[in-house]
């Protein structure tokens, strides 16, 4: 069993910086929690907190009904594989590999036995006398990862495991790594950056901005229904567009108005609306760059006009800028697209895929369920 409760958590530096403000997050047992965010925002000192490595200012840390703020980090049962790997550069592979069972002082036969299950699984029995210095990146994180596991930890922490690597090898390794995740059936919690790792890896994703839980959520719940405008525009890449537009209600129907651009309301939206005092107010327009319907214009096209600005072909797809004086959007259309830059183009929003947030609190205004913060 692994689950792990933290509550009310707070990290303080100098009493005066703030790196993570009222954690508060429960890891069910075998769950793959992820902490994605920018830089700075307190996901790696909430995982040194687990681990032990910093102290908890404030609140409390609960492993399998024990509270662990006191608990030295060796006696945690948690194995944590760190971004530069931290390997002993004198020792071999093998050595690295089994340096935990010796201070433990397992028997040369267990170690021998359990290195060479590791190796098998991570496909490294072949680089077992070699030293870190002859190691690719992928082969060094392999070796942090056995020597994680020979442990038998109750928590893997990984702290951005994969950033240190190429694209390429990247994507390999985030494979091999839930490829690990199924088969040792236990608790992971990772830190990254990266929303692609974080919608790949995570059962539960924990979205983090200066400190604060922003949403927590699967992967699905983020895309399709952020909590605010920042978790919208982190998650998605091109990143959500974001809109300035207005409700109204006039001749018994509810609309909205961006620029000069109409969208009609169901009936059932503008009433939430209307409720929640948003009538004759202006609010955000989020809607995601692959739910943007580009129309022809020479068929007379009746959108949101703009002007293309630049254009990316990625292939099966091809990302259009657009620009209308300070309203700037990206657009995802399939395949190749003829449309030259420069030339006018019009744009339809579906009510069905757009989201609206508040212009002060800038949390989505028709978010059924609300979570943490």
């Amino acid at each position: 069993m692994a689950a792990i409760e933290l509550k009310h958590v707070f990290k303080k530096y100098d009493d005066k910086v703030t790196a993570v403000n009222d954690f508060n997050l429960t890891i069910e047992d075998k769950e793959f929690v992820v902490f994605v965010g920018p830089s700075g925002c307190g996901k790696s000192t909430t995982l040194r907190m687990i681990a032990g490595l910093e102290e908890i200012s404030s609140g409390e840390l609960w492993m399998d009904g024990q509270i662990m703020n006191q608990v030295k980090p060796n006696k945690r049962n948690v194995a944590m594989v760190f971004q530069n790997y931290a390997l002993y550069p004198h020792m071999t592979v093998f050595e690295n590999i089994a340096y935990s069972m010796k201070l433990k002082h397992i028997t040369k036969k267990e170690m021998q036995k359990k290195v060479s299950e590791v190796a098998k699984i991570l496909d490294i029995e072949t680089i077992l006398d070699r030293k870190p210095k002859e190691l690719s990146g992928g082969q060094k994180q392999r070796v942090a990862i056995g020597r994680a596991m020979v442990r038998n930890p109750r928590v893997f922490l990984m702290d951005e495991p994969l950033s240190n690597l190429d694209a390429k090898l990247r994507n390999k390794m985030r494979a091999e790594i839930h490829h690990l995740y199924q088969m040792l059936k236990t608790t992971f919690i990772y830190v990254t950056h990266d929303q692609t790792e974080a919608m790949t890896l995570g059962t539960k994703i924990v979205v983090m901005k200066d400190g604060i839980v922003q949403q927590v959520a699967s992967a699905k719940e983020l895309y399709r229904n952020p909590a605010n405008v920042f978790v919208a525009q982190f998650i998605g890449s091109p990143q959500m567009n974001l809109l300035h537009g207005k409700i109204f209600y006039r001749d018994k129907k509810y609309f909205l108005m961006v620029h000069d651009y109409r969208i009609d309301l169901p009936k059932e939206m503008g009433e939430k609306l209307e409720q929640k005092d948003y009538i004759g107010k202006k609010v955000f327009v989020g809607v995601r760059p692959e739910d943007v319907e580009v129309l022809d214009m020479s068929r007379g096209g009746d959108g949101l006009k703009m002007n293309i600005e630049a254009q990316e072909l990625l292939g099966v797809q091809t990302n259009l800028f657009l620009k209308r004086k300070d309203t700037h959007m990206a657009v995802v259309v399939k395949g190749r697209s003829d449309r030259a830059i420069g030339s006018e183009c019009a744009i339809c929003l579906d009510t069905d895929k757009i989201h609206l947030f508040d212009i002060d609190t800038e949390k989505n205004i028709l978010k059924q369920k609300h979570d943490p913060k």
